[in-house]
């Protein structure tokens, strides 16, 4: 598995502290689910920090049911995204995930605030709007740039698989 390192403009080195986290890629027919913050506008993989001592495949199975109600089945573990910013390091782990059913969001009350809903959006379109980084302030910059790198890899990684398969 491949483990990307990725600095902000502002980090420590080394950072105060580590947050783990799980996040999903949840694709189909050539549509992603992201979540999307109403209120800031802003885009992301379906994730969050893992809780006590469950396994990051636990994690992402329950971020994704609290923040989109999608009963999920992560199948590939994909990649491991170190971001570095300001005082600590973001460890997020991606999988591969397959739909198994639907629920009802579980939101926590910040995410109720932020107006937190599930989207799906053309691969396309995602990567274009991940593709805006650089004109995001830092801390949403250091995401989309995430986001962006991430999708990125998977078309190049699917990509190439189907070449070899034709």
């Amino acid at each position: 598995m491949e483990i990307i390192n990725q600095y902000s403009i502002h980090f420590d080195d080394p950072p105060k502290k580590t947050r783990p986290a799980s996040r999903g890629l949840v694709i189909k027919d050539g549509k992603v689910l992201l979540t999307y913050e109403q209120n800031k506008d802003v885009y992301m993989s379906p994730g969050g920090g893992r809780e006590g001592e469950e396994s990051f495949e636990d994690c992402c199975i329950r971020e994704l049911k609290e923040e989109s109600g999608y009963d999920v089945y992560p199948y590939e573990s994909f990649l491991i995204m170190n971001e570095y910013c300001f005082d600590t390091c973001y460890e997020a782990h991606y999988f591969l995930c397959e739909i198994k059913g639907m629920g009802t969001p579980s939101l926590t009350p910040t995410e109720i605030d932020h107006g937190v809903c599930p989207r799906w959006l053309p691969i396309d379109e995602a990567i274009e709007i991940f593709s805006h980084y650089d004109e995001k302030t830092e801390d949403h910059r250091s995401l989309y740039l995430r986001e962006y790198t991430v999708l990125n890899k998977y078309i190049e990684t699917y990509s190439i698989q189907n070449e070899v398969i034709e």
